[in-house]
């Protein structure tokens, strides 16, 4: 990949095959997983008489999903009251669908924008708002499921499983730095 580059209000970049590759096949998998979620919430008549949608109540048990999905309402504590509970739950059934909509929304983005087989990729300024927030949608993925830390070596030993894995996350890392420098103002750079 070469860094993005900024014209005016357009920004663009080149990925070889293999990068869009890996990249579409990440944006599909964190898309389905979402998408999943969505689908699985239960039906609510009462949504249907008012038109206003709601969501699961329940945080996701998926550590991927509930690091993508964070609680709308911060709990005190390790043992959070019912009244904070009940708030939780509440908020997060009225915000979740919204939430979901962006996020399978920048995905989606992302998916109709990268060709499949690589080459240029340019992208309006809002569309390369939406590869940032689904880059790093995949980045929060990949690095909760790497147990990323901030102690974390650059490199782990070729025996550790997570090794080929970290250098997929450090290479979205370094996309996604370059692109929120591409779309910075020119006195930001």
């Amino acid at each position: 990949m070469i860094p993005w580059e900024r014209r005016g209000d357009t920004v663009i970049s080149k990925l070889d095959r293999r990068e869009a590759t890996v990249l579409r096949g990440l944006i599909t998998q964190i898309d389905g997983m979402l998408r999943a979620r969505l689908e699985a919430t239960p039906r609510d008549e009462l949504s249907e008489l008012t038109g206003i949608r709601t969501g699961m109540s329940t945080a996701p048990d998926d550590p991927i999903l509930s690091r993508l999905l964070p609680d709308f309402h911060r709990m005190d504590g390790e043992e959070p009251s019912k009244e904070e509970r009940d708030s939780a739950a509440a908020l997060r059934s009225l915000h979740e669908p919204e939430l979901l909509d962006l996020k399978t929304g920048v995905a989606g983005v992302v998916l109709d924008t990268c060709p499949a087989n690589g080459g240029s990729v340019k992208l309006s300024l809002e569309q390369a708002d939406a590869w940032l927030s689904a880059v790093n949608d995949v980045r929060l993925a990949l690095g909760t499921t790497l147990d990323v830390s901030e102690d974390m070596p650059d490199e782990l030993p070729e025996d550790d499983p997570r090794s080929p894995h970290l250098g997929v996350y450090q290479w979205l890392t370094w996309m996604q730095e370059h692109l929120v420098m591409a779309l910075s103002p020119d006195d930001d750079r």
